[in-house]
């Protein structure tokens, strides 16, 4: 491998891994702060891709346009998500939090083919970031992937400075060691989760319209997704979003060079790299921040 492919395959992880950490972000935040074990999530990012493929032709050029419409839009469907049916699971024991969420899955997946259909779906990038930038003689680098890459970084800043530098952070920093002495300081715990909530299924919606150039619409997309940002939960430790970001890059780069390097068995690298850090850090590589 020459250094421009290596360089190339570089890339691809960091984008990769970013992305995910934008589904395991909204998931850590969800289980962290009001202990729901959502396996739901990953629908949220098949929402969100389809939600790209809907809005495009209404758009067109104005993709970051159609990026805040799909944001806004995922956020008022997970405000109102929180308060249909997530609001009554925060008293139920794991299992069934499990068995609900499921049926959420099932829920949606028929919804989606009844709106939608089966078929798999392309979904171009906007014109103004078509083409790439060479990398030594025969390569280039997709415009849209350091779009990708470049998005992903940004909203994990402004993750950070919400949750660590912000009042908004603290009440839920707060909400999340003692929901009860925060009920008693006179803030309405919850509106905070629904806020917490809508924000979690805003992220990996965004994660979602963001991925759609990348790697089309299809059905199913949001369950293996799901199952990844698992292992990076676990990983990264659960609850910590710090955490949730160096194991995602982690991820990023075991399954990008697991595939240049191991085509037949790059499916097992990711899962092989979670249980030998479990057997070393059992909690995860990361504290809970929250």
């Amino acid at each position: 491998m020459d250094f421009a492919t290596f360089l190339v395959q570089c890339l691809n992880a960091v984008q990769y891994g970013l992305l995910l950490f934008l589904v395991a972000s909204g998931l850590t935040l969800i289980f962290g702060i009001m202990g729901v074990i959502n396996l739901a999530h990953g629908s949220f990012y098949m929402i969100g891709a389809y939600l790209a493929f809907v809005l495009a032709p209404y758009f067109g050029d104005w993709y970051l346009t159609k990026l805040l419409a799909g944001v806004v839009l995922a956020a008022v469907f997970g405000y109102l998500l929180e308060w249909a049916f997530f609001s009554f699971l925060y008293q139920r024991e794991h299992l069934q939090q499990v068995l609900m969420t499921y049926a959420l899955i099932l829920v949606f997946e028929e919804l989606r083919s009844m709106l939608v259909g089966n078929d798999v779906h392309g979904v171009q990038a906007p014109s103004w970031l078509a083409g790439g930038f060479k990398l030594g003689e025969l390569m280039s680098y997709p415009w849209y992937r350091v779009f990708a890459s470049v998005a992903c970084i940004v909203l994990a800043l402004a993750l950070y400075g919400v949750v660590n530098r912000t009042r908004l952070g603290m009440m839920i920093r707060a909400g999340a060691s003692n929901r009860d002495m925060v009920r008693g300081l006179g803030i309405d715990i919850q509106r905070l989760y629904r806020i917490v909530f809508a924000g979690g299924v805003a992220l990996a919606a965004l994660a979602g319209m963001i991925a759609a150039p990348l790697s089309s619409v299809y059905p199913g997309m949001g369950g293996s997704v799901l199952i990844i940002c698992f292992v990076v939960v676990v990983i990264g430790g659960i609850g910590s979003i710090t955490g949730a970001l160096v194991a995602s890059l982690l991820v990023g780069f075991v399954d990008t060079f697991g595939k240049v390097f191991f085509a037949e068995y790059s499916g097992i690298g990711v899962y092989l790299l979670m249980a030998v850090i479990l057997v070393w850090r059992p909690e995860g590589l990361m504290r809970r921040s929250f």
